[in-house]
Formats: C-alpha cells, sequence, structure tokens
C-alpha cells in the first residue's frame, strides 16, 4: 500500500517538472526578444545585445571616430560590449533564475 502511494507521488513530480521545463523554454525564448544596451564613453558607443547574447547593433557617433586614435574607438567598443553582455547575464540569471530557487542545483545557469 505505501508504494502506491510513493508511485502516484512520483508521476506528479514528473508533470510538475514537465511544467517547469516548459515554463523555462518559453521564458529561454522570450529572453531572445529582450534588447539591453551597453555604452561607452557617456554613450558615444552603444552596443546592443539580444537576451541570447547576440549582438543586435552597433552605434558609434562621428565625433569619437579619430583616424589617429583607433585605439580608443576600439576601447570603446569592447567596453560597450562587455558592458552590454554583462547586462544580458544579469537579465537571464533574474529570468531563468526564478526557476532554480529552492532546487539546490548548481551550475545549472
Amino acid at each position: 500500500m505505501g508504494m502506491r502511494g510513493g508511485m502516484g507521488n512520483m508521476q506528479n513530480m514528473m508533470k510538475q517538472m514537465q511544467k517547469m521545463q516548459k515554463k523555462m523554454a518559453e521564458a529561454q525564448e522570450q529572453l531572445g526578444d529582450k534588447k539591453i544596451e551597453g555604452t561607452a564613453g557617456g554613450g558615444m558607443v552603444t552596443v546592443i545585445v539580444t537576451g541570447h547574447k547576440e549582438i543586435a547593433e552597433v552605434n558609434i557617433k562621428p565625433e569619437v571616430v579619430d583616424p589617429d586614435d583607433i585605439e580608443m574607438l576600439q576601447d570603446l567598443v569592447l567596453a560597450a560590449t562587455n558592458d552590454a553582455l554583462k547586462k544580458a547575464d544579469e537579465l537571464t540569471n533574474q529570468t531563468m533564475g526564478q526557476f532554480t530557487k529552492g532546487l539546490n542545483l548548481p551550475g545549472m545557469f
């Protein structure tokens, strides 16, 4: 008799897991639609990434383009890209973290 209750419990847990997986997949998909902006040089360089960490846009104001100082421009693009990616990571952790709360699954995201 005790076994029977255990099996029902297991089926219920599996259903819960399947629901959670579906919600996680939907949340992951929605992340791809999000646009996250990173900036550098007081907005002189802007990089926009998606929630899937794909670069969607790079915008550079003409006044920051100095042919004699290409390194500064490269540094600004790099800084803006890293800023956007860091924000995308934070968004991913916030969005997906809701699914792992209380599960104690280290290294899930």
